[in-house]
């Protein structure tokens, strides 16, 4: 990145720093399972809801308690559950169109990050009817009230139940548009361990590298003040010490309740002090392929952490140090190249690859542009890089086949 490139972002990223004190973030209010959704609905008057979720979730029965619950109580509750993977512009706008034709008054969000990041797109497009998902791209693009929002999540990785952040794609132009705004906070987060019970071992796996992601992200970056360093350490500890155990016993309780507090963590932490390429580059990943973002971000990671050397060599030494993957005497060259080679070792672990054989030479340059375009200059990443500098990092995510 030439000089004035360089200046211009680290300029950017340092007014957005020094306006964080002033802007309006704030935590949902946190319910303990979806038992609790119904009276509060009612004592706000809500006779009428749009539930937000996918097949799968649905299919396991997840659900029907509430659904149940909500007609006990004389709630309407129109449901949606064609979120995909990788929540499109279809699966927003099949949304909205419910919302408006039920008459709902709220939405309930029951899923992982992609039932959530659609519910978060449907509140903003009701908030904004004249405004399409393209032109929310960004940030502060909504500035509006949106519909009451209830976020349950189903795995304990995205943070999405806490944060501003919304990624919707565009299947046509194979595009991700990253929307962030303080309106898409969730007001309620039900954080319920049982509802991730059912959860397979590889989900359990690569949703928790996803929250891993955002803590370390949100931890190495040029952003952070006192509380996202204290969140982002907690969560990393909290992965340390339970993703692991909850990968290999799903159903070990006290493991994914504090697994969905680490990705909780991770949300508060990353909402305010933003993440990095890792995001910019999974994107891109997912636009251009599907590929499920919890897994693209768990195998870019290390790489990333390693192309930042010195200049995040200091804060990962100190997380490596703080849940215990090195000694408190380790220097922090030491120190960092352990924690790099721990995460790389969670990926063998938990079986999870250590590159991404869908990737394309030919599609490489313009995925580059996308991840520069999403990343600079909000992203106040360690080391920057453009479009030009980002390309060898896809190459470095290619099967060695690919690559021969």
């Amino acid at each position: 990145m030439n000089p004035f490139e360089t200046l211009f972002c680290r300029a950017y990223q340092l007014v957005f720093r020094a306006a964080l004190p002033l802007l309006p973030y704030r935590e949902p209010v946190e319910l303990t399972s979806l038992s609790a959704i119904p009276p509060l609905l009612a004592e706000k008057g809500v006779g009428s809801v749009l539930l937000v979720t996918d097949r799968g979730v649905r299919s396991l029965g997840l659900t029907a308690p509430l659904e149940t619950a909500l007609a006990a109580q004389g709630i309407v509750c129109t449901v949606y559950d064609g979120v995909v993977q990788n929540p499109t512009i279809d699966n927003v706008e099949a949304g909205r169109a419910l919302y408006l034709s039920s008459g709902a008054q709220a939405i309930i969000a029951v899923g992982g990050g992609s039932a959530m990041d659609c519910a978060k797109a449907v509140g903003a497009r009701i908030a904004r009817p004249n405004r399409s998902v393209q032109k929310m791209k960004g940030l502060l693009r909504v500035l509006r009230r949106t519909p009451l929002l209830i976020a349950a999540p189903t795995t304990a990785g995205t943070g999405s139940e806490t944060t501003l952040a919304a990624v919707i794609t565009d299947a046509r132009a194979r595009h991700k548009y990253p929307i962030n705004d303080f309106a898409l906070i969730p007001d309620y987060a039900v954080l319920d361990p049982q509802l991730t019970a059912g959860l397979p071992p590889q989900m359990t796996a690569t949703t928790g590298m996803d929250a891993l992601t955002h803590a370390v992200e949100a931890y190495i970056g040029r952003s952070t003040t006192k509380l996202t360093r204290a969140m982002a350490e907690k969560a990393v500890c909290l992965i340390h010490d339970n993703l692991l155990v909850a990968y290999q016993d799903g159903g070990n309780m006290q493991a994914r309740e504090n697994m969905l507090e680490a990705a909780y963590c991770a949300g508060i932490a990353f909402t305010r002090s933003y993440v990095g390429y890792v995001h910019g580059v999974a994107h891109s990943l997912g636009g251009q392929y599907g590929v499920p973002h919890g897994f693209a971000n768990a195998v870019i990671l290390p790489y990333f952490l390693d192309a930042y050397g010195e200049s995040a060599a200091k804060k990962l030494a100190k997380l490596s140090r703080v849940c215990g993957v090195s000694a408190q005497s380790d220097g922090d060259a030491q120190a960092a190249k352990a924690f790099i080679a721990w995460i790389r070792g969670m990926n063998e672990a938990m079986r999870i690859p250590a590159s991404i054989p869908e990737i394309r030479e030919a599609d490489i340059p313009q995925m580059a542009r996308h991840a520069a375009r999403e990343s600079n200059p909000l992203y106040p990443v360690p080391r920057l890089m453009n479009a030009r500098e980002l390309e060898p990092m896809y190459r470095r995510l290619m099967s060695k086949e690919a690559q021969a």
